[in-house]
């Protein structure tokens, strides 16, 4: 039965009379049905050692399109749709985007799912079933609003099974039941991602906004991602929630464990375990008190899950490397208390720093410390931020355990974020080169040969202007918002957080609307496109974005700025807007303080679709700087270095009062968020506190290197009317992006830290 026939099969089931007379509605339902039949059909991967990835986040993104890339029959559907006069574009806008991550943590566990599937390599996902993920984001008064995204369905990816798990807590055992969600592998086989959802569940609990109960754990536990942590409420029920996801994990591993007939004793022989960032580090005491609840010795149990679990460290921040009251734990988790503290004597007895302690002075449990004790394997996610790991932030740690410390620079599926998002540009590399990059990435290297041809220079450039052009009518069919597709297209789209700076941004659109104001009109118009959440607590991160939206309203309002200059905020960013956004983009702005960013991964999306970096060398900007030369990218600010130099030598060194009142040009820029025209707009209060925060603390440095941003950036908008010339750095851009495959992330993490065979 060709695929044509299946669907038309599919559809009348639905009661319709063919698949040219269904609505989209029972199309797409139909395609979900047949693509879940065929995924549940595909080869599962196996292997005697297995790989479980445990996550907080799991940012999957819609999956249909990039199920049916997988399976191999993307252009047999498009193509059936098509004679049918129907639109696979327009089906997928009914697909409800799953709701379980944020920002580039989740997304990263999700392209590793699906290349460890293409690689054929036996490797599970681990998370929570989320009901309402973070929230759903709109915009009221130029301020962020919180409200609950509720996108689960009657028929989704998910599958119910009959698996369940009963959690200690001090108050009773609470339930985890087990969804499972398929994650297939390109033209290989499937693996999948396991979704812990508590049985006693209440989204009722949920009554205005996304506040509830935080203490009612018996019903709240998997409503939200990251609940609100402002209060001692929200901070045990991080440590609740994060408890339930390890010991629903850790007990489905030791369940498949013994299914294969492997012993307990063997767990690391069969297993490996890798801990994605602080979240999931109870997964260590967790599996220690399991296996000795099954008569395993304390010292044998130690030594087994010491060489199961490897962790993957993601951050260089103090205030992200989890720390816990150990009241907090003696409340929430009192059986695994004793075992922390053993493992911390073991250290303290052998160690004399109280650096490496796990519970240090003050009582705090040090998440990240624990993982590295009894961990076999620690990793950063670019080549600066390991060095910096290593050097700086756990020198302690990286003198003693030297084996143990290694990269893994992130990578991104080159399937999702090329193949799907930008087929034009991914037809159009396989007419040039063939279609061999689809499974090794590295050879759109072979596009370099064609730097000087003007004709594939001008298809680049056209095809670009063409995902333009599709943005301008997306954004206008979604959000009511005209852009102007001639304009360059410069794009900030990230978690807000200040350490990123897009506070920073903002200081040069008000830089922008002021020359523009005094006559200076640019040789092109320029959009400056923001798509950023903030976390509900986080409260300069919303002054932020309350910055930029009352900025966007000034200068739409403005005929003098308007037809040159225009800022777009998009409500709800998530993966769906990511897809449209990253192919559309000329400029890419990754510009966090050099030293804070650990890697980005969305600077590696955006040059593979073909933009031009506009960074500091943080991160994966470092490695992205040195594949392409520095002619096709634009670096600016003060080094990683001086950063941590600044920030070694405390306030003395650093401090916005060097830059504010002593600059003019810095002082007129920073006074303009409390000037009368924003104050009209805007919330005194929440514009009032920015500046402040600006003027007398500014903890991420943005007066230090706005200058020198603002050069830099108006340079690149120069550069960009030398089309050929701005083609190449495009070509160049894409022919180097081949090292950022999460294909060869994933086969590294295999080769040094995970030892599974490829089994298909």
């Amino acid at each position: 039965m060709t695929v044509r026939e299946e669907l038309e099969q599919k559809v009348r089931e639905r009661g319709a009379e063919s698949l040219s007379a269904a609505e989209n509605g029972t199309i797409y339902h139909s395609l979900l049905a047949l693509t879940k039949e065929r995924l549940e059909n595909s080869l599962r991967i196996q292997g005697d050692r297995k790989l479980y990835y445990i996550s907080a986040e799991f940012l999957v993104g819609k999956l249909l399109s990039n199920n049916l890339i997988n399976l191999g029959i993307y252009e047999e559907v498009k193509e059936a749709l098509l004679e049918a006069g129907k639109s696979l574009a327009q089906i997928e806008e009914l697909e409800p985007e799953p709701s379980l991550g944020n920002g580039g943590l989740g997304r990263l566990a999700a392209c590793y799912l699906d290349s460890a599937a293409t690689l054929g390599l036996p490797a599970d996902g681990v998370g929570l079933l989320y009901h309402f993920g973070l929230f759903r984001q709109s915009f009221s008064q130029y301020k962020q609003q919180e409200a609950p995204d509720r996108w689960l369905t009657d028929q989704s990816w998910l599958r119910r099974t009959d698996i369940s798990f009963a959690v200690p807590f001090p108050s009773g055992e609470l339930r985890g039941v087990l969804y499972d969600l398929d994650v297939s592998g390109y033209e290989n086989g499937v693996n999948r991602l396991h979704l812990f959802d508590l049985e006693t569940v209440d989204e009722g609990l949920v009554k205005q906004g996304i506040d509830f109960d935080k203490k009612d754990i018996a019903h709240n536990l998997t409503l939200f991602l990251y609940p609100d942590d402002s209060d001692r409420a929200g901070r045990l029920l991080r440590v609740y929630q994060q408890y339930f996801m390890v010991s629903c994990g850790a007990q489905l591993i030791l369940k498949e464990l013994a299914g294969k007939g492997y012993a307990l004793r063997d767990l690391h022989k069969h297993a490996v375990i890798q801990i994605n960032d602080t979240h999931p580090s109870m997964v260590i005491p967790e599996l220690i008190r399991l296996l000795q609840k099954d008569g395993i010795s304390m010292d044998e149990a130690i030594s087994i899950v010491s060489q199961t679990c490897a962790y993957t460290n993601h951050t260089i921040l103090a205030e992200a490397l989890e720390k816990w009251p150990l009241e907090y734990l003696e409340e929430a988790v009192p059986q695994l208390v004793p075992i922390i503290r053993e493992l911390n004597r073991r250290i303290t007895e052998k160690y004399s720093d109280p650096e490496l302690a796990i519970i240090d002075e003050n009582g705090l449990v040090h998440m990240a410390r624990m993982d590295i004790h009894y961990g076999f394997s620690v990793n950063g996610v670019a080549a600066l931020h390991t060095d910096i790991l290593k050097n700086a932030e756990l020198k302690e740690f990286a003198a003693i355990y030297p084996e143990k410390f290694n990269n893994k620079t992130n990578g991104v599926t080159f399937r999702r974020w090329l193949m799907h998002c930008d087929p034009e540009l991914s037809e159009w590399i396989t007419e040039l080169i063939g279609s061999g990059w689809k499974k090794d990435a590295n050879e759109l290297q072979k596009l370099l040969a064609y730097g000087e041809d003007e004709a594939v220079l001008s298809r680049l450039l056209a095809i670009k202007q063409q995902k333009k052009e599709q943005l301008k009518v997306y954004l206008q069919e979604n959000s009511g918002i005209e852009i102007n597709s001639e304009s360059i297209f410069d794009i900030q789209i990230k978690r807000l957080h200040e350490y990123k700076r897009q506070q920073m941004n903002a200081l040069y659109l008000i830089w922008k609307y002021k020359r523009i104001k005094a006559g200076h009109r640019p040789r092109r118009p320029v959009t400056l496109l923001f798509g950023a959440k903030a976390a509900p607590a986080y409260i300069i991160a919303k002054d932020i974005i309350h910055l930029i939206l009352c900025l966007q309203e000034l200068i739409e309002k403005d005929p003098e700025v308007s037809p040159w200059l225009k800022v777009v905020m998009v409500e709800n960013y998530n993966i769906t807007w990511a897809e449209r956004l990253i192919p559309a983009c000329d400029i890419s702005e990754q510009i966090s303080l050099a030293s804070k960013e650990a890697s980005g991964t969305g600077n590696m999306k955006f040059m593979l679709n073909g933009a031009v970096t506009l960074g500091t060398m943080d991160g994966a900007n470092v490695e992205i700087s040195e594949l392409v030369g520095n002619e096709n990218i634009a670096i600016f600010g003060r080094s990683s270095d001086e950063v941590i130099h600044l920030y070694e030598e405390g306030p003395d060194r650093y401090t916005p009062a060097a830059f504010y009142p002593q600059d003019p040009e810095i002082t007129e820029l920073l006074d303009f968020l409390i000037s009368p025209e924003l104050m009209r707009l805007g919330d005194p209060e929440n514009l009032g506190r920015l500046y402040r925060d600006m003027s007398r603390k500014d903890w991420f440095m943005a007066l230090l290197d706005i200058k020198d941003y603002i050069r830099v950036k108006e340079q690149l908008l120069e550069d960009y009317e030398d089309r050929k010339a701005w083609a190449q750095k495009m070509l160049a851009n894409i022919a180097k992006a081949g090292f950022f495959s999460s294909d060869r992330s994933v086969a590294e993490y295999n080769r040094d830290i995970w030892h599974l065979d490829v089994s298909c």
